[in-house]
């Protein structure tokens, strides 16, 4: 009987604060909101053509489902299933109780990092900490850094002590999977430290008008070379799916350069720099607003290809072996 009470009074509980959370606020009309959604985007959103999507043919799918008398919560699923079609991890609708995202990016392909498996059978406690990026040395000749994230910062100086630590391996092997993104600024001072020269890392578009096709005429962001020292010898960066955003304009920047191998799966995406709006009720939308391409002209939102494919195979790790991270030692070997 006390359970039963538990029970029914969490279920009362639940239901109540289900009703005070998505009280229609008579100030927001829902189909102003959705309008304002879909111009939003129809104006500032970047990859309309390059994905090929007919934004009017999914405004006829979605307005027809919003009327005056639609709930919050309906209306958030409404509008996050009509963002879920532009396929972009950076589009998000952020409504204070939830944010739509899409994940398409990774979902659905093998994860190719197991970093328990790094720490026992690479690392093997052996590893320095300095900021965020964590290295050692594996095979007596080769040098290792892991960063797992751009939104983690690391310093100038921090990146010296590495180079400086590797100055005289056989390579480096910059591990980078499962980094999500983060910082822009961070791929172009870690690239500055890998470069001999002056060189152009990618260009870049921005969305300036309202028609799909209206953009500013292209802007080149260039590397130099800074820092103490750079590391011009053989350079292998490993990637995966979950490598996105400003993992994948690093990816994009880096393959370029004469001295870099990129092994592992391809990048997840993300070329487009995001912009927030704020619609009638307050909600906000995020969306990409730029293109961006490789030195010869390759659009990098759908991600970079390898220059070597390589999946983790289940066999190697049955035997404390990282697929990826081995193919890259013999690369460098």
């Amino acid at each position: 009987m006390k359970n039963i009470i538990i029970i029914f009074l969490f279920t009362i509980t639940f239901t109540s604060c289900e009703a005070i959370l998505f009280e229609d606020d008579p100030s927001a009309d829902p189909v102003a909101t959705f309008e304002a959604l879909w111009k939003e985007l129809d104006e500032g959103y970047s990859f309309f053509e390059y994905k090929n999507i007919n934004w009017d043919s999914v405004y006829n799918v979605y307005r027809p489902k919003v009327n005056a008398n639609t709930k919050i919560l309906d209306l958030y699923n409404i509008m996050s299933d009509m963002l879920y079609t532009l396929r972009d991890g950076h589009v998000n609708l952020d409504a204070g109780f939830n944010r739509t995202r899409n994940w398409e990016w990774f979902l659905g392909y093998p994860p190719n990092f197991d970093e328990d498996l790094l720490q026992r059978n690479y690392w093997k406690d052996q590893q320095w900490y300095t900021g965020a990026l964590v290295h050692t040395v594996i095979d007596s000749t080769i040098g290792y850094v892991r960063y797992g994230s751009f939104a983690s910062q690391i310093s100038e100086s921090q990146i010296d002590l590495v180079i400086a630590r590797f100055q005289n391996a056989k390579g480096i092997i910059i591990d980078l999977r499962d980094n999500g993104g983060g910082f822009s600024n961070l791929p172009l001072l870690l690239a500055s430290r890998f470069t001999d020269k002056r060189r152009l890392g990618y260009t870049f578009v921005v969305k300036n008008g309202p028609e799909h096709n209206e953009f500013s005429t292209p802007v080149e962001v260039y590397i130099e070379p800074k820092g103490e020292r750079q590391y011009t010898k053989p350079v292998v960066i490993l990637t995966n799916r979950m490598c996105y955003s400003a993992t994948n304009f690093f990816v994009a920047i880096m393959q370029s350069f004469p001295n870099v191998k990129i092994i592992g799966d391809q990048t997840g995406g993300g070329g487009g720099t995001p912009v927030s709006g704020e619609l009638p009720n307050g909600w906000i939308v995020r969306y990409s607003s730029t293109q961006s391409f490789t030195p010869d002209g390759f659009n990098i939102e759908g991600g970079i290809p390898p220059d070597i494919k390589v999946d983790m195979t289940e066999s190697d790790r049955l035997k404390g072996k990282d697929t990826i991270l081995e193919r890259a030692i013999a690369e460098l070997k």
